[in-house]
């Protein structure tokens, strides 16, 4: 083709035709030149971990959440107590100061709104400042951030926030990566039908059982755009089989666990055997088969509930709180302190996606009795670092207690061995891991 041959190709050319190439040309500078933003609403440990994972690794632009504290010393001394407490959950790793983007008003108001008792802001999935609602505002924001910052080539979101997000990165010929943190929806479904049938008077207290057919149909169309699945357990990838996900890649990736170096102290012969359970208050985590299998044991043992009530309209749960040892709400240092003092740490959840406190009592030398509905099956062995139980089951768990209770060297041993385990799930190969998962899908 000669020059005048192109010149006069060029000039027949729309507007409409030389707009689709230039966004064309943007969008594969993106994806061949950028990097990776990792967006999670509220921030967690799981999510603060995966975000340092792709800044050791160079992959990562921009990480967003609602609130990410970064106080100097000076604000730390002036906080008060009450706030300190609740802005130091929210602070990222130090690496990721610089690279942190934050969209804070709604999660503001809804913790203001909480505290001065006006429910209708942030009761239910509709209410604007509720915690559905924190997700949809902050799922827009970052997904307007999209159109605006041409260094990004793929974006990495969690579930309830991610649809906003993906429907721009896909506008712009972005990879969406898709977290997620617990079970597919329509697994647990069936599971919480039967679960209120059998135990009617804790059926209030499975709040996810009420999820609108709306938020439901969003969990669905996210995942049907993302590209690729990360879970942390077995468990949760199985629930994916009832999903529609057309073969696309799902990669396990379990969490990590916190260093530890102290003593393990034994357990003295004839002592009640100190049970831990910790998490949210509810039949989601089987909380009723504990209570009833400690019941049946007697003064053998001794039961702490750590963790918020998930409703407070729940008859045998207000009793349990009030017949054993509660404590609402730690910061996470004074929970792992809490766990050391403990010689087994329960949790029979019946739906779950990981169970990070498995590996946080396991790091303490704290042996785990799990059901499969965690990631117990992908970490414990059974007998030997903690036990495996089936979900429902008081007569199960009472046995492994009861087991515990007859043997304290062998409760010894347990414990060793539990550590032992903890110590191949660190968080730093954690990060290893997600790196080489996203790398082997992109």
């Amino acid at each position: 083709m000669s020059v005048q041959d192109l010149e006069t190709a060029v000039t027949q050319l729309s507007k409409e035709d030389l707009g689709r190439f230039s966004h064309g040309l943007r969008n594969r500078s993106r994806t061949q030149n950028g990097k990776m933003l990792i967006s999670h609403p509220t921030g967690n440990a799981n999510a603060y971990q995966a975000a340092l994972a792709l800044e050791e690794a160079g992959l990562l632009r921009e990480f967003w959440t609602c609130i990410a504290w970064r106080p100097s010393r000076l604000l730390r001394a002036l906080c008060p107590s009450s706030l300190s407490k609740f802005l130091n959950r929210r602070t990222p790793p130090q690496p990721l100061h610089p690279k942190c983007r934050t969209a804070p008003l709604h999660e503001i108001v809804r913790h203001l709104a909480g505290g001065f008792k006006f429910g209708s802001l942030v009761t239910g999935e509709k209410a604007p400042f509720g915690i559905d609602g924190v997700y949809r505002a902050f799922d827009a924001r970052v997904a307007r951030r999209l159109h605006t910052e041409e260094g990004i080539a793929s974006v990495y979101c969690y579930e309830d926030g991610a649809l906003e997000t993906f429907k721009a990165a896909k506008s712009l010929g972005l990879r969406c990566i898709y977290e997620l943190p617990i079970g597919y929806w329509k697994a647990s479904a069936e599971i919480y039908r039967i679960e209120t049938l059998r135990e009617p008077d804790w059926a209030v207290t499975l709040t996810g059982a009420s999820d609108s057919q709306e938020k439901l149909e969003r969990k669905d169309a996210e995942l049907a755009l993302a590209d690729q699945v990360i879970v942390a357990s077995s468990f949760t990838r199985d629930t994916l089989q009832s999903a529609n996900i057309g073969g696309k890649p799902v990669h396990v990736v379990p969490y990590g666990a916190p260093e530890f170096r102290g003593d393990l102290v034994a357990r003295k012969p004839g002592a009640p055997l100190r049970v831990l359970f910790a998490g949210s208050l509810g039949q989601r985590k089987g909380l009723s088969y504990l209570i009833n299998a400690v019941e049946s044991l007697g003064s053998a043992v001794e039961l702490t509930l750590l963790g918020r009530k998930v409703v407070e309209n729940c008859a045998p749960l207000n009793r349990a709180v009030q017949t054993y040892r509660w404590i609402p709400s730690l910061p996470h240092d004074q929970v792992l302190a809490q766990i050391e003092q403990h010689d087994v740490l329960v949790l029979p959840s019946l739906f779950e996606g990981f169970g990070l406190v498995i590996l946080e009592a396991m790091s303490r030398g704290v042996p785990v009795i799990a059901t499969p509905h965690t990631a117990g099956r992908d970490l414990i062995s059974d007998g030997i670092d903690g036990y495996l139980v089936p979900i429902a089951s008081s007569t199960a768990i009472a046995e492994k207690l009861e087991e515990m209770i007859r043997d304290s060297e062998r409760c010894l041993a347990m414990k060793h061995a539990a550590r032992a385990t903890a110590e191949r799930y660190t968080w730093a190969a954690y990060r290893r891991s997600l790196v080489e998962a996203i790398h082997r899908s992109a």
